[in-house]
């Protein structure tokens, strides 16, 4: 299985020529966490009530349409007893905190489904043991 972060699914959705031309070429599943599915609605649930005025909440009410719709076409990996586990497992490794909560998170979905995390962030986390990361983008 293969899992696109927040920042790798936005590429994608936006038509990065790179990440489109390998998703076609990978036989693999490929989904995204319950935490990405968050962080987008979250993004555009702040532009609708940051909107300064009406023609910018209706394009960000039509956003959260079109990513809505997005979103229900992909596989979303939840989160269950495995990933919970994982969390437990590597929350209090004291080196990963600075990968912050949400790709910890991520992270322990990809690890709990034995997945390969598409990320830009090699960074951080090649700091997670035994995650498999690849970029994409770059």
């Amino acid at each position: 299985m293969i899992l696109f972060d927040t920042d790798i699914l936005s590429l994608s959705n936006v038509g990065n020529v790179r990440i489109r031309k390998r998703a076609a070429q990978e036989k693999d599943t490929i989904g995204i966490t319950v935490i990405t599915r968050i962080e987008v609605l979250l993004g555009r649930f702040d532009a609708i009530l940051k909107a300064a005025d009406g023609e910018q909440l209706q394009r960000a009410q039509a956003r959260l349409i079109q990513s809505d719709r997005e979103l229900a076409t992909l596989r979303i990996v939840p989160i269950n007893a495995a990933v919970g586990a994982e969390f437990d497992r590597l929350r209090v490794n004291k080196k990963l905190k600075v990968i912050g909560r949400r790709d910890l998170l991520i992270a322990c979905i990809a690890l709990a489904n034995q997945a390969t995390l598409v990320t830009r962030n090699l960074k951080h986390l090649r700091l997670v043991p035994g995650l498999k990361v690849d970029n994409w983008a770059d």
